[in-house]
């Protein structure tokens, strides 16, 4: 398992990520705690969860039942909870089932990091990340309506300072150890950078945005600003939900997967996805790969993504996905997939 730097903190991090946002629905509790010993075993150092968690269905009833399940895992192994880095997310504006849809801000994060920390049963957070910005994002196949114009500059950077003091008090208390951001864009990121700089606060030292063969738009703004100010992707989705893994070819619904909760993959499902999709398995076909593992090592390909955060369902899956970090993928192969590229540019 190859190791990256998460941003200038001096911790390593492996090249996968293990995510958890179906644990305690789609997968039980049990069969959660078998991934991450796992996941461990095999050089995993990383797992990343929400306080919304879990997803497939989201539900307010079920809110926060994933972080239970890690903090179960802790309790019942506590001297393993320094061999790993523990990510999760504080949820903000308009998200309904947790704290009516507030913002983000000093209230809220005092509030969400002690249920999390509660939850979690530890008494610190590796990484602490905001789930969303409170103006407003372009993930979730936002983009296509997109539109800044409404948001306000002053408003927008006094939230931004106020969030980072209050991040400054739980670092020196011990109760965050560095924080990073979520579905953010290059002018949002810049900014934290910049307010970090000028007043000695927390630094941004990940985003954790939507990337995969099928979601690129991390290649340009983005991918320079990780470049040049050491802030490192963390891949969600890298499998697209599910799409690359040929599973929905067919626009088919197989038992127990995630469409059977969410019937449109969270707006993934589209024919044109199906039509890329159908690229990439053949370009895996020809060269004899495993789509799973092309997809996964395709990721470690990109210079700017410091983890790729994978799900899986059961443990099978796990061993399956795991077996990508023995894969390399030669040149004919990239070009293969810049042309796919190409031809498929945003499929949803």
């Amino acid at each position: 398992m190859r190791m990256n730097p998460l941003g200038r903190t001096g911790i390593e991090i492996s090249e996968l990520c293990l995510g958890s946002m179906t644990w305690s629905t789609q997968t039980p509790q049990a069969e959660a705690h078998s991934q991450i010993d796992m996941a461990l075993e095999r050089g995993v150092n990383m797992i990343d969860t929400a306080e919304m968690y879990p997803t497939s269905p989201l539900s307010k009833e079920t809110q926060g039942n994933t972080e239970r399940v890690i903090g179960n895992w802790n309790a019942a192994n506590p001297a393993r909870r320094a061999d790993y880095i523990l990510a999760t997310k504080v949820s903000g504006s308009g998200y309904m089932n947790v704290r009516d849809g507030a913002p983000i801000s000093r209230q809220t994060i005092t509030t969400a990091l002690e249920n999390s920390l509660r939850s979690l049963r530890t008494d610190y957070i590796d990484l602490y990340q905001l789930h969303w910005p409170n103006r407003g994002s372009y993930m979730f196949r936002q983009n296509w309506t997109f539109d800044p114009t409404g948001q306000n500059r002053t408003e927008t950077l006094a939230h931004m300072n106020e969030v980072l003091d209050t991040l400054q008090e739980f670092v020196k208390a011990g109760k965050i150890r560095h924080f990073g951001l979520s579905n953010e864009s290059t002018w949002g990121t810049a900014q934290w950078l910049r307010l970090s700089g000028e007043n000695n606060l927390p630094r941004v030292v990940s985003i954790q945005n939507e990337y995969s063969l099928l979601c690129r738009l991390y290649d340009l703004d983005m991918a320079e600003l990780s470049h040049n100010e050491d802030v490192g992707l963390l891949a969600f989705s890298p499998l697209a939900a599910g799409l690359l893994t040929g599973k929905y070819q067919g626009d088919v619904i197989p038992p127990a997967s995630r469409r059977t909760f969410v019937a449109d993959l969270g707006g993934h499902m589209t024919p044109r996805a199906l039509t890329a999709v159908d690229a990439y398995l053949a370009i895996a076909q020809k060269h004899g790969l495993d789509p799973v593992h092309m997809a996964l090592a395709w990721c470690r390909t990109r210079p700017f993504v410091a983890s790729a955060i994978f799900g899986a369902t059961t443990l099978a899956q796990l061993d399956h996905a795991l077996g990508s970090v023995v894969v390399t993928l030669p040149d004919v192969v990239l070009e293969d997939i810049a042309s796919a590229h190409k031809e498929h540019p945003m499929p949803y």
